[in-house]
């Protein structure tokens, strides 16, 4: 595999990226913009990793990430290849975002409309309206500080943490995401609408630390998006901006270890035994694996195999992929469906990792936003479970099928009345899917679970604490997972990997 120009001699520096999921992709438009040549090497048949589009008769699925928040970290790379994103896709912005049906069959519409979201709270709880609109200014803050100031910047020293400690502790980071709603609001109903977000991440809302409570106000502010076509559309954009900027993503290219040579990253192996050489390697592979596995037989300092199987791994997913024949006009495009328990489960999952006989959902109806990912007159969606990783004892080879019964099951009794006749297409995603397609250990869906002692300075760094020209991106590298983190991360390389110009001899 050669890593030169299509065209002949580029004289630029060369930089390769493992992987191509958002971060990926986002890091090598980035390198790109810096001055370098930028090879991306994928290990499936598509680019886009979680993001990735499955096409069965005649629907389309979007894998993973459906939520398009702060659609601006977006923007900017379109702007570093020279080119409006506006031009080449098209994000919706939803109204509400999603509705959340709790177990008593009330409902809360999350929207990004101050008086309708005041109107929301007070015809569930009258009382914690004033508490609720403290907890929106709290949460503004912890936006101002959390992401817009410390989301793109690099925690590569102890020194970085110590600066910002004081305001870690003024923002009651040691707190949990519930622990900080519950102290504004007293509803329960409202204490789980506000306080589920760490969900989106792979964190329990009982242990990730107050700063996550922030995704509440970032979706206030920049509103949540669906991009027309699916999020696929904004993986082949990606690729396309890459194209343009005479890099190239190679699919089916399986990394097999990132060589190092005197304590530096100089490249990587391919399965086969192909070497690409690079000035950069930048991984975004899953943070553990790049260490554990990629890195597997150097001597690491910090990310030492004991201390990777100490850590402490985000939940999974199980993940069911269905079409209907049939159109359910009267369901939103995201709905919540909370379970019975909330404590309960969420500690069956991350603490017991036990497969519970009750569940929460999430369930994605992209059709009532785009009806292209349906044929006509039949609806297109995807439920989506958290469940344990797999440390805990589900085989999910003989359980899938039962658990997906179990959730038609309930689907049918609430949201999608005769669900089981109307399906048409089928498939199913399980904790083996993220350990086997996206080399997850453990299955974990977002990699290091986010709690106060694995995030910031103690996640791995976006540079590499072992080895010189090496540096990391996506969910399980500062700042975290979602698709504003995972981009941030990305955008971090350009304070921390010299420009490419330094680099030509």
């Amino acid at each position: 595999m050669s890593d030169g120009s299509a065209s002949g001699f580029d004289p630029r520096p060369s930089a390769v990226v493992i992987g191509a999921g958002f971060g990926g992709l986002a890091a090598a438009v980035r390198l790109g913009a810096r001055g370098y040549r930028v090879t991306v090497l994928e290990r499936l048949d598509q680019p886009g990793g979680r993001a990735r589009t499955h096409r069965q008769d005649g629907f389309t699925f979007d894998a993973g990430p459906t939520i398009v928040t702060a659609p601006f970290l977006f923007e900017d790379l379109w702007s570093l290849a020279g080119r409006r994103m506006a031009d080449d896709l098209t994000l919706a912005p939803l109204d509400p975002f999603y509705r959340i049906r709790f177990h008593d069959g009330s409902t809360f519409d999350c929207s990004g409309d101050a008086q309708a979201m005041r109107g929301e709270v007070n015809r569930l709880s009258p009382r914690d309206l004033a508490g609720y609109e403290r907890f929106l200014a709290f949460s503004e803050e912890l936006c101002r500080v959390g992401f817009e100031q410390l989301g793109d910047r690099p925690f590569s020293s102890f020194s970085d943490m110590i600066r910002v400690a004081p305001k870690l502790v003024r923002l009651q980071a040691y707190r949990s995401v519930y622990g900080l709603v519950a102290g504004f609001v007293k509803d329960e109903r409202l204490r789980q609408a506000l306080s589920f977000h760490p969900l989106f991440v792979g964190g329990d809302p009982f242990h990730a630390p107050s700063l996550y409570a922030l995704i509440a106000f970032l979706e206030r502010r920049w509103g949540v998006h669906y991009a027309m076509g699916g999020v696929g559309k904004l993986v082949d954009g990606l690729v396309r901006l890459i194209n343009g900027q005479g890099g190239r993503v190679a699919l089916r290219a399986d990394v097999e270890r990132i060589v190092v040579e005197g304590g530096r990253a100089t490249g990587v192996r391919l399965k086969g035994g192909e070497t690409v050489s690079a000035d950069v390697v930048v991984s975004n592979a899953d943070s553990a694996f790049a260490y554990g596995s990629l890195l597997g037989s150097e001597t690491r300092r910090r990310w030492t195999d004991r201390k990777l199987a100490a850590a402490r791994y985000s939940m999974s997913l199980f993940v069911w992929y269905f079409g209907t024949r049939k159109t359910y006009p009267d369901l939103p495009h995201h709905l919540i469906l909370m379970g019975p328990r909330y404590r309960g489960l969420l500690d069956d999952i991350f603490r017991s990792k036990r497969l519970s006989d009750d569940f929460s959902l999430y369930l994605h109806r992209p059709t009532a936003t785009d009806p292209s990912m349906a044929p006509k007159g039949c609806d297109c969606f995807y439920v989506l479970a958290p469940v344990p990783n797999l440390q805990g004892a589900t085989d999910w080879t003989t359980e899938a099928e039962c658990f997906r019964k179990k959730i038609e099951q309930s689907l049918s009794e609430s949201v999608l009345p005769g669900l089981a006749d109307a399906i048409v297409t089928s498939r199913v995603a399980t904790p083996l899917t993220f350990r086997d397609d996206f080399s997850s250990p453990h299955g974990a869906a977002f990699g290091l679970e986010p709690v106060l002692t694995q995030s910031a300075w103690f996640r791995p760094h976006n540079v590499s604490e072992e080895f010189e020209n090496l540096y990391l991106v996506g969910a399980g590298v500062h700042p975290g997972a979602g698709l504003p983190g995972v981009l941030s991360s990305a955008k971090i390389l350009d304070k921390v990997v010299p420009h490419g110009s330094t680099l030509i001899h």
